[in-house]
């Protein structure tokens, strides 16, 4: 137990120096290069966070645990979406591009429903699962949507800001041991609390839902919480937005073709609570501030998420 909350806190000390390099590297890389920090959110940050629930859902198709491989992206997205955007709202507010309320939510939005719809097999009668067909479509979805990154990068206009210019050495290294910082923090951090909550006798459901989830979110709370201190929006919000459409095209994408995803209609409850959530954020972009979650709005989302997360543990035990 002791060595188990030891290796934790190394966890956790590897994601937040991987994280702070991660923002770094890729801020100066879009930077030098004139790319949007939008895009490097949505992509290169949001890809490097979504790494350790990739190592993990892998892990657990080939093993068959299709109830791990699903509860921890719902759960992680429901939890980038409720706690992380709440937290990084309440540090900083965040003012989000007019393509990013336009255009990168309602897709997250659509992906989802779309998801839902596979998941539950309304589209053609079969026993519920995600099948490897279904893997096929979100990984031409995952491919479909780098396209259009890379479209809307070509064609958006970026205002010169003043930067101190960094080598192309430095910023690929720092990107590259933030990367490295996170997966192997994340990893430590989920296989010890996996470890503990076993021993306390809590479902695979649950440690999916909650451990995990919020294990393998990590990452991306540590990356969007530094994004926020140090007023990159943009990252902040793109890290999130991003990590979510990556953990249901490309994660779900790859872990059912590895193993077909049987599915247990019992997250329709946290499909819901997704949905919900990403309706509320775009009502967010257009009330209040427009374009912005207020603090108020931040603390609804986090307030909501820690209600939910503690009706679940209750009704487990």
């Amino acid at each position: 137990m002791v060595i188990s909350l030891v290796l934790i806190v190394v966890g956790f000390a590897g994601l937040i120096f991987g994280a702070n390099w991660l923002v770094d590297g890729a801020s100066g890389l879009a930077k030098k290069y004139n790319i949007p920090d939008l895009v490097i959110g949505l992509t290169i940050v949001a890809f490097g966070t979504s790494a350790p629930e990739l190592v993990v859902n892998s892990v657990a198709s080939l093993d068959g645990l299709s109830d791990i491989v699903l509860a921890n992206v719902i759960g992680s997205n429901n939890f980038n979406l409720f706690i992380i955007l709440g937290i990084a709202g309440l540090v900083y507010p965040i003012t989000v591009q007019s393509s990013t309320a336009w255009r990168e939510i309602p897709i997250s939005l659509i992906i989802t429903v779309v998801l839902f719809g596979l998941a539950n097999d309304f589209f053609i009668n079969q026993n519920s699962e995600i099948s490897r067909l279904d893997g096929i479509i979100l990984l031409i979805s995952f491919i479909s949507f780098l396209y259009y990154i890379f479209k809307q990068m070509k064609t958006e206009k970026t205002e010169v800001v003043p930067y101190i210019q960094k080598s192309n050495i430095k910023i690929w290294s720092l990107i590259l041991i933030g990367f490295i910082g996170l997966i192997i923090g994340g990893k430590l951090v989920v296989d010890n609390s996996i470890g503990i909550a076993t021993d306390f006798g809590i479902s695979q459901k649950i440690i999916g839902l909650t451990i995990i989830a919020a294990g393998t979110s990590l990452p991306e709370l540590i990356t969007s919480i530094v994004a926020a201190l140090k007023k990159n929006s943009d990252i902040a919000i793109g890290n999130v937005v991003g990590s979510n459409i990556f953990n249901i095209l490309l994660i779900l994408s790859i872990s059912s073709l590895i193993n077909p995803i049987k599915y247990n209609q019992i997250f329709n409850q946290d499909f819901a609570i997704l949905i919900g959530g990403t309706v509320f954020l775009i009502i967010a972009m257009f009330t209040g501030k427009r374009k912005k979650l207020d603090r108020w709005e931040a603390l609804i989302l986090l307030a909501f998420y820690l209600i939910y997360t503690g009706y679940l543990v209750t009704k487990e035990l």
